[in-house]
């Protein structure tokens, strides 16, 4: 085995068959590589391998591709190795300029190892059940969400053309009155009709059916994510204008929430925290960034509006001052937003402490 002297980021290129390693010292030198097939054996195969070669301080620089690196983290941190995310588009810069030419494997696992000590405060990964199962939960909810609403675009259509005078109200088809008298008009239609309106009547019925099941399933996810969001975050759903949709929501897009040393972190992985845009006379001048967890920001924009509109709130309170001192609503609701991003990490960090302190045996 190799002596090793210094730290060594393994930086990984992941794909749906293959994982491709390449290992890289303190400074970026290009010292081993290795290309596995994506399963646990693999997987475990490019451990050895690193650990013999270079000894056991390595951290395992991961670009971020969520399902396609899922497995692949878990193994590693199984095993108690120290796993850090890399956002694609930082791999993409560092690939840019790099004096290398071309697009394969090794020259994108190379990039990320080099993006990470680049930026060696990026989030470390971590092992959260909670959080692994609100985001599963989460994201089969907004598949089913989607799903009906392509349904009831469809659907809406076919109503148009059997008669636009019975066109639901707006929004309404997730309710069970609007979807019973829909179902009941449709039957009608189909009884009467020539043999084409029969056609288009019955293709109806069929949508409005799945419309019907789809919400039911939806519901269902509702109760499971209420119960999780009160079970797991109760600190973080006493804030004001949070919903148990969207605490967790915030609970499965941080991943862990330990992962970030402190609240300007997660500001930043939030995508909230401000970016300068100043040069001479416009020093000071700061915008909102569109880089980030689009999902976290989403759910801190929903509280910010939420609060917003709360009459007596300190969200509100403290919108208004940014209006009185002169911002935009636009500016005015960022500093909100980053606001907020301070108080769901520090209620989050919460969160979690209670959680370990709950799961520690009680004394003798």
């Amino acid at each position: 085995m190799k002596e090793a002297t210094t730290m060594v980021v393994v930086g990984a290129d992941v794909h749906k068959r293959t994982h491709t390693f390449v290992a890289v010292d303190a400074v970026g030198k290009h010292v081993g590589q290795l290309t596995v097939a994506a399963t646990t054996h693999g997987h475990l195969k490019a451990l050895g391998w690193a650990r013999r070669e270079f000894g056991d301080e390595l951290t395992w620089a991961i670009e971020d591709c969520r399902h396609l690196s899922a497995r692949l983290e878990r193994d590693l941190l199984g095993a108690g190795q120290v796993v850090v995310r890399v956002p694609p588009k930082m791999m993409a810069e560092q690939r840019r300029v790099a004096r290398t030419r071309g697009k394969s494997d090794p020259i994108d696992a190379l990039a990320v190892a080099r993006a990470f000590l680049r930026e060696p405060d990026l989030p470390v990964a971590s092992h959260d059940g909670a959080s692994r199962e609100a985001k599963l939960l989460v994201d089969r909810r907004e598949a089913l969400v989607n799903t009906r609403t392509r349904t009831i675009n469809s659907l809406l259509w076919r109503v148009h053309e059997l008669d636009p005078a019975h066109a639901p109200k707006p929004r309404s088809l997730d309710l069970a009155k609007h979807q019973q008298a829909l179902h009941a008009w449709l039957l009608s239609v189909g009884e009467s009709a020539d043999g084409v309106r029969d056609v288009v009547a019955e293709m109806a019925l069929d949508e409005l059916e799945d419309v019907i099941a789809l919400t039911a399933r939806i519901k269902d996810f509702d109760r499971r994510l209420g119960a999780l969001a009160r079970r797991q975050v109760p600190e973080l759903l006493a804030l004001p204008g949070c919903g148990e949709l969207s605490a967790a929501k915030l609970l499965g897009e941080s991943a862990g929430i330990t992962r970030f040393t402190g609240e300007a972190r997660f500001a930043r992985h939030s995508g909230v925290a401000p970016i300068p845009v100043w040069s001479g006379n416009s020093i000071g001048r700061v915008r909102m960034t569109r880089s980030g967890n689009r999902q976290l920001n989403c759910a801190l924009h929903r509280i910010a509006i939420t609060q917003i509109r709360l009459t007596g709130s300190l969200g509100k309170a403290y919108y208004d001052k940014k209006l009185a001192e002169g911002k935009s609503r636009t500016e005015a609701l960022r500093c909100l937003k980053r606001r907020l991003a301070r108080t769901v990490f520090h209620l989050l960090t919460a969160d979690h402490h209670n959680r370990q302190t709950s799961c520690l045996p009680a004394a003798a």
